[in-house]
C-alpha cells in the first residue's frame, strides 16, 4: 500500500468507500460466492454445485462435506501441495489415519480406488479419480521451526507460512483446536521409500493441471493446506495456486468396484454403513 493511499484510509469513511469499491473484484485465489464452475463434469447439474475456490500459495481453505460429496483438486500450475486432514463431522475425534490408510490397504501409495480411513477403521473418502499418481502418506507437513530453518520466517502472518499454523486456522473455523491437528497426507507431491528406508522427496514441478478427486463416504470436514511439502528440497519456497470444487453426488452403492475391489476396503465400507444404520 502506497503512503499517500495510507494516509487516505486513515480517514474510517474513505476507508469504507474504497472498501466498498472493491465490491465485484475478481482474482485469481478466492472462493467464489455463490459458487460457479464452467468445467463440471457433464452429469452434475449447476444446483449440485457446493464450493469453489482458488486457495492462493500458502493458503488454507475449509468445508464440510455431505456423504457422497465429490471433492476435486487441481494443481493448476504444476506445483501445488494439498496437505488434507479429514473428520467426522458428526464426531470429529474420529479423523484420517494414515497409518490405518497404508496397513489396511497393503500400500503406501495412493492412487485411484485407494481409500482414506480413519483411526475407526471405516471409509472417510475414497479417491475416484487421480491423474496425478505423486501423493505422500509419511512426510506430514511443514511448521514453524521447520520453515523458519529454511526460509528464514515460518510465522503464520509472515512471507512463509507453514502447513501446520496453516491446519490450526482451518480447524479452528470448526471449533476444533491445536490437538485436533492430525497427521496429513499430501496430494500432488510424493514421497518414494527407498530399500534402505530413505526417504526421498518427489516434488517436482509437474505439467500443469493434474487432478484428484475424492468422494465422502461418510459427512466430513476438509482442511486444505497448500504449502511448500516439507522436503522439498528447493531453497525458495515455492508453491503455486490450487483450485478446489465440490458438489453432491449419490452415495456409494453395494456394487461400486471401489468398495468392493479387496476384502479389506469392503469391510471398512461395511463399517461405514453400519455406523449409519444406528
Amino acid at each position: 500500500m502506497t503512503e499517500t493511499l495510507a494516509n487516505k484510509l486513515a480517514n474510517p469513511l474513505a476507508a469504507r468507500d474504497h472498501a466498498r469499491a472493491m465490491g465485484g473484484t475478481v482474482v485469481e485465489a478466492m472462493p467464489l460466492l455463490p459458487p460457479v464452475a464452467s468445467d463440471l463434469p457433464a452429469d452434475v447439474a449447476t444446483d449440485d454445485l457446493l464450493w469453489e475456490e482458488t486457495i492462493a500459495a500458502g493458503g488454507y481453505a475449509t468445508r464440510r462435506l455431505p456423504r457422497g460429496g465429490r471433492l476435486r483438486l487441481i494443481d493448476l500450475h504444476g506445483d501445488a501441495c494439498a496437505s488434507l486432514l479429514i473428520f467426522n463431522a458428526e464426531m470429529p475425534t474420529e479423523r484420517l489415519s494414515f497409518a490405518d490408510t497404508v496397513k489396511v490397504q497393503w500400500n503406501a501409495y495412493l492412487g485411484q480406488g485407494k481409500l482414506l480411513l480413519s483411526d475407526m477403521g471405516r471409509v472417510l473418502m475414497s479417491l475416484s479419480a487421480d491423474d496425478a499418481g505423486t501423493h505422500d502418506c509419511f512426510a506430514g507437513t511443514s511448521n514453524a521451526a521447520t520453515n523458519a530453518a529454511k526460509y528464514g520466517n515460518g510465522s503464520n502472518s509472515g512471507p512463509y507460512p507453514n502447513g501446520r499454523d496453516r491446519f490450526l486456522l482451518g480447524t479452528a473455523k470448526h471449533g476444533l483446536g491445536r490437538r485436533d491437528v492430525h497427521a496429513c497426507v499430501n496430494l500432488f507431491k510424493g514421497t518414494q521409500i527407498e530399500a534402505d528406508g530413505t526417504i526421498t522427496p518427489v516434488v517436482g514441478p509437474f505439467a500443469p493441471g493434474r487432478s484428484v478427486v475424492l468422494r465422502a463416504e461418510m459427512e466430513v470436514i476438509v482442511v486444505i493446506a497448500n504449502c511448500p511439502h516439507v522436503l522439498d528440497p528447493r531453497p525458495d519456497y515455492t508453491v503455486t495456486p490450487l483450485r478446489v470444487t465440490a458438489w453432491r453426488g449419490p452415495v456409494t452403492p453395494l456394487d461400486d468396484p471401489i468398495r468392493t475391489a479387496t476384502p479389506e476396503g469392503l469391510r471398512a465400507f461395511l463399517n461405514v454403513e453400519d455406523y449409519f444404520r444406528r
